[in-house]
């Protein structure tokens, strides 16, 4: 069975700072028009920075469209004058104050595939030389360090809640499994 449907019009609804939100005229498969909600996002980096110890660099911040504090691993949204290795060399050193040494893909994450066009880049590194935290203008965290046990645990004890954390922990664990 044909899954793909087919945009017949878009109309913009709304140009914010980080998102762009549109909706679609589509065509299905049988010929049906339908509607099709879309918010559009430049994507993000997510990175696990491991210390010599061990252990993972990880930020808590409060997230306003959760109205709480969440502990996630550094990550950023994607800026346009960059490469996507770019944007995560810069927020790495941005929310830790550390630079990484070599950034290893572990592939992608779609946090909402049923409206939202947004694509997360999922990277490893160690812990290189410290460069200085240079923070964005709007953003305040805390930097904490733990244990990739500790932080599976805090995903299963709904500690940890954020979607891109937990995928980007689930790889880890599973690269470390798969290599011993």
């Amino acid at each position: 069975m044909e899954l793909k449907e087919k945009c017949i019009a878009s109309h913009r609804k709304y140009d914010g700072l980080v998102v762009k939100i549109r909706v679609d005229d589509v065509e299905m498969p049988d010929g049906r028009m339908t509607k099709r909600e879309v918010v559009e996002h430049p994507g993000g980096v997510v990175i696990a920075m491991e210390d010599e110890d061990g252990t993972f660099f990880m930020v808590e911040q409060f997230r306003y469209g959760q109205q709480k504090v969440l502990l996630e691993f550094p990550a950023g949204t994607i800026e346009p004058d960059g490469s996507i290795l770019e944007n995560a060399e810069r927020e790495t050193r941005e929310e830790t104050g550390y630079e990484g040494t070599v950034f290893e893909d572990l592939g992608t994450f779609v946090p909402t595939g049923g409206y939202g066009q947004e694509v997360d880049y999922l990277f490893y590194t160690k812990k290189g030389k410290y460069a200085g935290q240079h923070l964005d203008s709007d953003e305040n965290l805390n930097v904490y360090k733990y244990t990739l046990d500790e932080i599976i645990d805090k995903i299963m004890n709904n500690e940890i809640i954020d979607g891109k954390t937990a995928m980007l922990a689930f790889k880890l664990w599973e690269r470390k499994r798969r290599n011993g």
